[in-house]
């Protein structure tokens, strides 16, 4: 793959993501000599890759001169041209700006604000207590990404859609298609990314246009029957934007939250000092799952394009290029947190982490994420005497969602 610099290739190569310490030791050199760098690769629109928090920050708040647009994720030129050639175009909430991002937005708002949120605690911690179990009566020893956090934020996202228990294993089969198609662990039996990804986004349709069917013959209280029903300046949606907002919801709340699981407790485990003080005071779990949201960092980037000419960090970006905003190595920026590669559950400024976005495009499920860990984290905690890694993680192989999709660890119960 040839590129202006080499070193831009660890925002494309989904393999890349997969060894850690030498993508984060990249990530701090780019930010120290070339914080906004220009990535032009063999196969891709050229890009800008932005990797200091400052610059990140102030380009996902200001939605009037960076704008998401249809293309607001990197993936290779011949993938978007083939979808488009199938009449396949994601009409996400990612995707859209202004007027249509808020009208699209304010449909299913009202479900993840915090209050909202709160009132469903009682049913996040059955789920919470039913995985906590599951963990002891598989002795005490499992793969924790796959056994716990993966079903446990699956079922927590499908209870508020109203998705039924025994269809979760397609949705997982869905959400693990849509973001992990560049893994070769998920590909199976087919051949590319780009038929898994096809044949993942006809297996959506299928599934999801059923389930708008039922929900409008049979309305219940659940977020399917809000996006089944639901219209947007007056007027229903269309088949493909409903389509997308159940694909986003789905995806989007369940991969991200998981990864944040597994990879922070890997990273909690490495430090049993700071296991022995949560134990010791759950009330720093709160602080503690912000410094697991910013030390997975799950979302890896998103693109945005400028409407106007802009200086970042003392380089000019000309109107129309598009700029990937690097979240993993904004939340590891010296310059807006002490000691960053270290994992510290105390940190002070954790809130600071920017793994949600910001301005009109901040995560909507942002609150429902940091209360599943904030529930499971000490009802795990409490649950066992010792928590240990039992083995080596593994990190996913993918450049837009990812983390750690195996986790070996052993635990003694109480």
């Amino acid at each position: 793959m040839a590129s202006s610099d080499p070193r831009g290739e660890i925002f494309i190569q989904p393999a890349a993501y997969a060894n850690q310490e030498t993508w984060h030791a990249t990530a701090r050199e780019l930010r120290d000599e070339a914080p906004v760098l220009r990535v032009e690769a063999e196969g891709y629109t050229p890009f800008w890759a932005v990797t200091r928090h400052e610059d990140v920050f102030r380009v996902s708040r200001d939605n009037d001169h960076f704008l998401n647009t249809r293309n607001s994720v990197l993936g290779p030129d011949a993938q978007f041209e083939f979808l488009h050639s199938l009449g396949i175009e994601p009409k996400t909430l990612i995707h859209m700006d202004g007027a249509e991002h808020a009208g699209h937005r304010g449909l299913a708002n009202d479900w993840f604000r915090p209050r909202a949120v709160a009132r469903r605690q009682e049913a996040i911690d059955e789920i919470a207590d039913e995985f906590v179990d599951r963990f002891r009566e598989l002795g005490g020893a499992c793969d924790f990404a796959q056994d716990i956090a993966v079903p446990y934020t699956l079922r927590v996202i499908m209870s508020i859609f109203g998705v039924p228990e025994a269809d979760e294993p397609t949705m997982l089969k869905l959400t693990q298609g849509m973001f992990g198609a560049a893994d070769p662990e998920y590909l199976g039996d087919l051949s590319d990314p780009i038929t898994l990804l096809t044949d993942t986004i006809r297996q959506f349709d299928e599934y999801f246009q059923a389930l708008s069917d039922e929900r409008r013959a049979h309305p219940t209280d659940d977020l399917a029957t809000v996006i089944a029903t639901g219209e947007v300046d007056g007027c229903p949606m269309d088949h493909h934007a409903t389509l997308w907002y159940f694909t986003i919801v789905a995806t989007a709340g369940h991969d991200t939250t998981s990864f944040a699981l597994s990879g922070g407790l890997e990273a909690l485990l490495r430090h049993p000092d700071q296991v022995a003080l949560l134990r010791a005071d759950p009330s720093r779990i709160t602080n503690a799952v912000d410094e697991m949201i910013r030390w997975t960092s799950p979302v890896r980037h998103f693109l945005r394009y400028l409407t106007e000419p802009a200086v970042l960090s003392g380089v000019e970006v000309p109107a129309g290029d598009r700029l990937l905003l690097s979240y993993p190595s904004a939340n590891r920026d010296e310059r807006m947190f002490d000691g960053p590669m270290a994992f510290d559950a105390t940190r002070p400024n954790a809130n600071r982490m920017i793994a949600f976005g910001g301005g009109e495009h901040f995560c909507l499920g942002s609150t429902f994420a940091r209360r599943e860990l904030r529930t499971i984290l000490p009802r795990l905690l409490a649950a066992t005497d010792t928590l240990e890694l039992a083995g080596e993680p593994e990190w996913a192989q993918a450049n837009f969602v990812g983390g750690v999709k195996h986790l070996p660890v052993a635990a003694t119960f109480r």
